[in-house]
């Protein structure tokens, strides 16, 4: 496969090649680490829903045909995964989550850019962790590499498609005034 192509890459996958399976982890992988990210978790159930979800999907690979749905699916099936966790815990609301952040990595080369961009993005994800909780799992959604499709954001953050555009920009209103203040 030169292009990705979800719908082959599924049914190669389904067929025992490894290659294909490589490639659907590969494009998909930071679109479910930011839906399981955004319930919160320690990085042991974080792992573990990631996991779950993998293991779904391998589950259902003979089934899944709609390879165009296959992030969407990917989404609600990490965001069942973590409110089953949560729920099996016994917690019953986002609002009772821990308060970790996200890691994010610097890639620059000198060790003072390294320091200053680390810094910057701790900032930010303070920022973005003051935001309400919808606008904190956005956000964080929306940063996964590769970005998500808005059906993706919809299916992992439970929210009509037409929504996501204008809550993102009063979220990033919102960031931006924290940013400044």
């Amino acid at each position: 496969m030169t292009t990705f192509d979800p719908t082959i890459a599924l049914i190669e996958a389904s067929d025992g090649n490894q290659r294909a399976w490589d490639l659907i982890v590969s494009r998909y992988s930071g679109l479910v680490w930011a839906t399981v990210r955004g319930f919160r978790l320690g990085d042991a159930d974080a792992a573990d829903v990631f996991q779950g979800t993998w293991f779904r999907l391998v589950e259902k690979l003979h089934q899944i045909r709609d390879g165009d749905g296959l992030g969407a699916w990917l989404a609600t099936t990490a965001r069942n995964e973590a409110i089953d966790l949560l729920r099996r815990r016994g917690r019953e609301s986002p609002a009772e989550f821990d308060d970790r952040l996200v890691e994010v990595s610097s890639t620059a080369g000198l060790p003072e850019e390294s320091v200053l961009r680390e810094e910057e993005d701790r900032l930010l994800w303070q920022a973005v962790q003051r935001l309400p909780a919808r606008c904190s799992r956005l956000l964080r959604a929306m940063g996964a590499d590769p970005a998500p499709s808005y059906a993706e954001l919809a299916a992992a953050l439970g929210m009509p498609i037409g929504s996501i555009g204008p809550t993102r920009a009063r979220c990033l209103a919102a960031l931006r005034t924290i940013l400044v203040s």
